[in-house]
């Protein structure tokens, strides 16, 4: 895998960290794209002090000029890309009775939109070589309508898995594969942090594994459908979720 490429949106923290993390454990060229510039440095740092096999790149995911942008730079730095893992996203914790357009709109662009232009710029530059990996990271929240996310959280995570499939239909063909990962409540640093000590202690009851889901689990998986000899395992959404959801 020395000679592997991956780019990961939203890799500056939380999830996104710890899968570009795992990938470069792997043996990956690891580029790290998100707005948050410094803190993606950083990361890009810690695990490659001479950039040569990390880098940051600045990743505005609701711009599919930016996309191309990230491709044309990667391509030119390691003269290949083998795989996207788009796990972008944001989200405010709002009634849905009280949502806005405008925070419908940031939620759906920053969650969605950005699903449709990273599969559209890098599946044509899959499909164009013949081999590629998309790994969309979907949400339990687009399964059973979000219990603890806000509603325009939980309908973009539901299009995620949505766009995985007919990407996945549409690019099979040429040899690229797109597959979801629906993730619970995940033991990060962020959900301890926005959610209430109270309020998560009771979600943990809720979970009949009884505890928060590891973050380097899902990670493994992520690389796991990123692989070279995953090209059967396509428009598939797994879940990794305690036993929250089944189906």
């Amino acid at each position: 895998m020395s000679n592997r490429v991956v780019l990961v949106t939203g890799a500056a923290r939380g999830l996104g960290a710890v899968i570009a993390t795992q990938f470069h454990r792997a043996g990956y060229r690891v580029a790290i794209g998100d707005i948050a510039l410094d803190s993606a440095e950083a990361l890009a740092r810690d695990l490659s002090a001479d950039g040569s096999t990390a880098c940051a790149l600045h990743l505005d995911v609701t711009s599919k000029d930016a996309f191309e942008v990230a491709r044309d730079t990667l391509f030119a730095r390691w003269g290949r890309i083998d795989a996207l893992v788009n796990n972008a996203g944001a989200s405010k914790v709002v009634p849905v009775m009280e949502i806005t357009g405008e925070q419908f709109d940031q939620v759906i662009n920053v969650n969605l939109r950005s699903v449709l232009f990273g599969c559209q710029v890098f599946g044509q530059y899959f499909a164009g070589n013949g081999t590629g990996r998309i790994v969309n990271i979907a949400s339990l929240a687009g399964q059973n309508g979000g219990s603890a996310t806000g509603a325009h959280y939980a309908a973009a995570k539901g299009g995620v898995i949505t766009l995985t499939k007919v990407f996945a239909r549409d690019l099979g063909a040429a040899g690229v594969t797109v597959n979801a990962i629906s993730p619970g409540p995940m033991d990060l640093p962020i959900v301890h942090e926005s959610v209430p000590a109270d309020k998560l202690k009771a979600v943990i009851a809720g979970i009949p594994a009884g505890k928060l889901g590891s973050a380097d689990y899902v990670a493994d998986v992520t690389v796991m459908l990123a692989a070279e000899n995953a090209w059967f395992a396509n428009g598939a959404c797994w879940d990794v979720n305690g036993g929250l959801f089944m189906r």
